[in-house]
């Protein structure tokens, strides 16, 4: 079966001295990304040492739990602070099955979005989803127009009503400015 490589977080400082490291979370499935045994591929920040040997390493999860709103993860190949601080900056990717899907009926991931077609209410064709930009506040979808212009959407259920991916396409309930351009900019 085809699998995706999903970002699911990135290495922080370290927390203690036995190793564990902070993590930045980029899932919305901390507990099944970040479960004791599973093992994530890890890709060194640019500029760092062990990012200019080209390795690619694995890390597998020794340890996880919560400490108010910050995930403390401590891996199997992380002994010490001094590792734990040579690892920080570190973004850590999951194997995802291509098929499968987010728990939440109402999350996707992007590889499910990227080259749907987008078109607005009264059904005119917009675009096509071309990158996804995950943001503190929302995710906003990059709208390629067929004029060759980048939009970018907020990917909230005000703005973006339907995700059909039978369909191959998403609805957004456009806005003078926000794909179309507005009236003046023609």
């Amino acid at each position: 079966m085809e699998s995706i490589e999903v970002l699911v977080g990135r290495i922080g400082k370290p927390h203690g001295v036995r190793g564990f490291v902070t993590v930045d979370v980029r899932t919305d499935e901390p507990e099944r990304r970040f479960a004791p045994g599973v093992v994530l591929r890890a890709q060194p920040p640019k500029g760092s040492p062990k990012e200019s040997t080209g390795a690619a390493s694995e890390l597998t999860v020794e340890d996880a739990r919560w400490h108010q709103q910050t995930l403390l993860v401590a891996f199997e190949e992380i002994a010490d602070r001094n590792e734990a601080e040579a690892a920080r900056g570190t973004l850590l990717y999951a194997d995802v099955p291509a098929d499968e899907s987010p728990e939440d009926p109402d999350e996707y991931y992007d590889h499910q979005l990227i080259g749907l077609a987008a078109y607005d209410e009264d059904g005119r064709e917009l675009g096509t989803v071309s990158s996804l930009v995950h943001g503190g506040a929302q995710d906003l979808l990059t709208i390629r127009t067929p004029d060759r212009r980048d939009a970018l959407v907020p990917f909230v259920k005000a703005l973006v009503p339907v995700v059909d991916l039978e369909a191959g396409k998403v609805v957004i309930a456009d806005r003078p400015g926000l794909v179309t351009p507005l009236p003046d900019e023609d």
